[in-house]
């Protein structure tokens, strides 16, 4: 586990804000519907009104837009990748034009000046963001110091599967470092390294291929897209991991109590964690 200030090596970043530009071409009204559910479900309420909610990493904005239309009061959505900045604010003005205080502006949760201009939120968000970062667990301190006493923070990361993480870890370098025509055969890599045997034990059966449920599911579950997601998987880089325990110590010391878990059961993907701050952190874990 890698603390305090170690991070990862970010010379050949993903451009993770270019792919979620090409996922605002499939976003609808039904992808949204789905999104807001999956915020409902994750949060565990039907509503937002009268919350003030960050979204850390804010991506292709969907989040932030579905926090808007569940009637948060504010919404303040940042993002370092300039493209993501972008995405998010054309879902603003596109989807919720008339949403009075919704923030969309580029900054880095490691970047210690803007984050101290930060208020403190009701709900703060961060779904599959902080493991990129290069530096995941002083990104995590710097997100937990974002959240209001009594307000919950909702986390997806990476799990932590050991030599395979570190074997994915060295997969992603490597395809942030391959010229970019060439970067499809990890796409496809990848694809088959998921589905090749799924697919091919269906196939046998006479069955659906798995791969074209999942498309379905991921539409349904978080209207987010199979494709996208398998892209940002393949390339998705810097890489950091943590086992559920680990993240929910950390979080622990912090003040926060964990009301919700949903994990991937030993598997690749991400834990989900939702905590509520129950108290101040020790003086010892401030930092």
């Amino acid at each position: 586990m890698t603390r305090g200030g170690a991070r990862q090596d970010t010379d050949r970043r993903f451009e993770f804000g270019k792919n979620w530009h090409r996922f605002l071409r499939t976003v609808n009204a039904d992808r949204i519907a789905r999104a807001e559910q999956s915020l409902r479900d994750l949060l565990g309420v039907r509503r937002l009104d009268g919350k003030t909610v960050l979204d850390i990493g804010s991506g292709s904005g969907l989040f932030s837009l579905a926090a808007a239309r569940l009637g948060a009061a504010s919404v303040h959505s940042f993002d370092p990748d300039p493209f993501s900045v972008a995405c998010t604010d054309w879902l603003r003005r596109r989807y919720a034009p008339d949403h009075g205080d919704w923030t969309v502006e580029r900054g880095s949760i490691l970047d210690r000046d803007f984050v101290a201009g930060l208020d403190r939120f009701d709900v703060v968000y961060s779904w599959g963001v902080l493991h990129h970062t290069g530096a995941m667990w002083d990104s995590l301190a710097a997100t937990c110091r974002l959240v209001s006493p009594g307000g919950t923070l909702a986390l997806a990361i990476y799990n932590d599967q050991g030599y395979v993480s570190r074997r994915w870890r060295r997969v992603k370098r490597l395809y942030n470092r391959t010229p970019r025509p060439l970067r499809w055969l990890f796409h496809i890599g990848v694809f088959l390294y998921w589905e090749f045997r799924p697919t091919l034990r269906r196939l046998l059966l006479l069955r659906e291929p798995v791969f074209m449920e999942k498309m379905r599911s991921y539409s349904e579950e978080r209207g987010m897209s199979y494709w996208r997601d398998l892209v940002d998987w393949a390339g998705g880089y810097p890489f950091e991991v943590a086992k559920p325990e680990e993240v929910f110590t950390f979080c622990r010391a912090r003040g926060f109590t964990l009301v919700g878990l949903k994990t991937v059961g030993g598997g690749h993907g991400c834990n989900e964690f939702v905590f509520v701050r129950e108290r101040e952190p020790d003086q010892t874990t401030r930092a």
